[in-house]
């Protein structure tokens, strides 16, 4: 006999209480920085166990939603573009390390995101951002040869013209997708040399930004990009 294609599925307890939760946090009863009521009082007003609450207050942190510290109140976390980014951090790198396809679309996101943004930093640099940026690609300098340095300044050199945007969705996606990628920077950059060429491009990257050259910012970051987009292999 076939099975009813709108059966009516009983949900757990711990469900709807997390359905609860979720819309106190969600209508403003209960604001970032505040504390989760008790779990006594929670399992008062829910008429529910202390499984059901702790259950439903577990999913709650997975989602990035809550803090839970041993000994403590659970509080309502605020929520940024970084902390949902933060939330997908390894699934993402689990996905990037079982496909090579989803490594070479994850690639070309990046240029064609990071295009986007060069041309808008152009736009809006101002002379604080042109001297960020060189400082950082000083910090670069003084990296080379000291792989885990040079990687780190240069991720922070690509998120910095994200920043210059003034939007922090933009920064959070260009930190989230330096950070999947960076597991796939091979030792190659450091031990054949390709650090130096990093740093004229980023050299070149930034003289175009500083004359407000959007065409020019956008063809040195997709120069530079397809040339190291071959430093990440699975």
């Amino acid at each position: 006999m076939n099975q009813p294609v709108d059966q009516i599925v009983r949900r757990k307890l711990s469900d709807e209480v997390f359905d609860r939760l979720e819309r106190m946090i969600t209508s403003g009863e209960l604001k970032p920085g505040d504390d989760m009521p008790s779990e006594r009082v929670l399992m008062e007003r829910f008429g529910v166990g202390r499984p059901a609450i702790r259950e439903a207050m577990q999913a709650l942190a997975n989602m990035g939603l809550v803090n839970i510290s041993h000994g403590e109140r659970a509080k309502v976390l605020q929520l940024t573009a970084k902390s949902i980014f933060r939330q997908v951090d390894l699934t993402a790198k689990i996905m990037l390390s079982q496909s090579s396809d989803t490594l070479e679309h994850l690639k070309s996101s990046r240029i064609f995101f990071e295009r986007g943004m060069a041309r808008e930093a152009a736009l809006r640099i101002e002379p604080q951002d042109i001297a960020d940026l060189g400082a950082i690609i000083e910090r670069q300098r003084q990296s080379l040869g000291q792989a885990e340095e040079f990687i780190s300044a240069d991720m922070r050199f690509h998120s910095r013209i994200a920043q210059i945007s003034g939007n922090p969705i933009f920064v959070a996606v260009s930190e989230a997708m330096l950070a999947w990628l960076k597991a796939y920077h091979t030792d190659m950059l450091i031990w054949t040399g390709k650090e130096k060429f990093t740093l004229v491009e980023h050299e070149e990257i930034l003289d175009r930004l500083a004359a407000k050259d959007a065409d020019g910012a956008e063809a040195a970051v997709l120069k530079h990009l397809e040339r190291s987009r071959a430093l990440y292999t699975r």
